[in-house]
């Protein structure tokens, strides 16, 4: 199973989804869990196994991927910090709950709900891509960080992903942020809303007869190589979005999601 082809393989992942994570103020799950189940599925892991090892992996990869995106970010945004981490202790309790749903969900119906919100969050971007920021709809209190954090908590769980694609839109969307303050926020949140759904997908896996040198349905493998080149490429893509207007921001958002969504509902074969 472990040959060059599969390692060259997660280091490209590592290389686009880390740059993607840092650009665009992801965890990168949007990109690692699909990129990794497709070259899972290749080298002839269940589809079942390898979609449930994609999203366990994939929050793994997100923490010290996410962290060095916002290191990068914070130290120009100091305003993006209270925001994302407290969003982020909700997004903890989220992603416990969300992880553990996925362990008992059909992999084909991950895929669908994955590929559908992808779908969605891309038109609403493209949709939106001319439009001056809107003003905030919803105020900022103990309420509304509790009904965000824990709801994109719980997707990012469900989905593995670190839940930035959905914050984004929200934060953009509720509270009026730019799409440069958006990004930042979301890579403070996804830094601890990760860590709920990977002790989830621990535990759950816990067990099962998974990958090789996992824990859980945490594959170690992955996430060590994938890690090594996506936590540099995150940083390095956070100091090219500050270099690059909103509008070219949201269109490389939404292009990359879109057909990511395409491909995870299968209109797009893999």
């Amino acid at each position: 199973m472990f040959t060059l082809e599969f390692f060259i393989g997660l280091a490209l992942i590592g290389i686009v989804a880390g740059f993607a994570s840092g650009l665009l103020g992801v965890g990168g799950g949007f990109l690692i869990v699909p990129l990794q189940y497709f070259l899972l599925e290749h080298v002839g892991v269940d589809p079942g196994l390898a979609m449930l090892v994609s999203l366990g992996t994939s929050l793994a990869i997100i923490i010290p991927t996410s962290c060095s995106s916002a290191y990068k970010h914070t130290r120009t945004l100091k305003n993006v910090i209270e925001p994302g981490i407290k969003l982020g202790v909700f997004g903890i309790i989220g992603g416990l709950i969300g992880g553990g749903v996925a362990s008992i969900l059909p992999s084909d119906t991950l895929k669908f709900i994955f590929g559908c919100l992808l779908i969605f969050i891309a038109i609403y971007n493209c949709i939106t891509i001319n439009k001056d920021n809107p003003k905030s709809r919803i105020k900022f209190n103990i309420f509304s960080y509790a009904v965000f954090g824990t709801a994109i908590g719980f997707l990012s769980g469900l989905l593995g992903i670190g839940g930035g694609i959905f914050l984004i839109v929200c934060l953009v969307f509720f509270f009026g942020f730019s799409m440069l303050e958006a990004i930042g926020t979301s890579s403070v949140y996804i830094c601890l809303t990760a860590i709920g759904g990977v002790i989830s997908y621990i535990i759950t896996g816990m067990g099962v007869n998974t990958l090789p040198f996992s824990i859980g349905y945490v594959s170690l493998i992955d996430f060590i190589v994938i890690s090594v080149f996506s936590v540099p490429l995150a940083y390095f893509g956070a100091k090219v979005s500050h270099k690059l207007p909103d509008r070219n921001l949201k269109l490389v958002f939404a292009v990359l999601v879109f057909i990511i969504g395409l491909r995870m509902i299968g209109v797009i074969p893999s």
